[in-house]
């Protein structure tokens, strides 16, 4: 009978591990200091928990690499978004909110490709 109640506390917290791994977003972005990056994307990644683009930058004070981070792919989806919407090489303005500790991440608030 012990076996049975410890086979049911593992399962228990096996299926609880997701819920502790998400991260609220205003934990590791600031979302009262957005900032615009122009740039070239470098990659575009559809995997879970959320799309990833890498972007190019060549702005003043936002030089190089940035990882932005969108919603989940079943969001982008629904929201009218296909998987070939943003493609490498294409130009890209985005909108974000930065990462708190600097690092050149941030989540995109608003991302449009760049008048040619």
């Amino acid at each position: 009978m012990r076996g049975k109640w410890f086979a049911i506390a593992v399962f228990v917290l096996l299926m609880a591990t997701p819920v502790f791994a998400h991260h609220s977003l205003e934990a590791q972005y600031d979302p009262n200091h957005p900032i615009t990056l122009n740039g070239t994307l470098t990659k575009v990644d559809w995997s879970n928990p959320h799309v990833h683009f890498l972007v190019d930058v060549s702005d003043a004070g936002n030089n190089g690499t940035w990882d932005v981070e969108l919603g989940s792919p079943n969001a982008q989806l629904r929201s009218g978004w296909k998987l070939d919407t943003f493609k490498p090489g294409d130009r890209v303005v985005v909108s974000v909110y930065k990462a708190r500790d600097g690092s050149h991440i941030g989540f995109a608030r608003k991302i449009a490709k760049a008048a040619k």
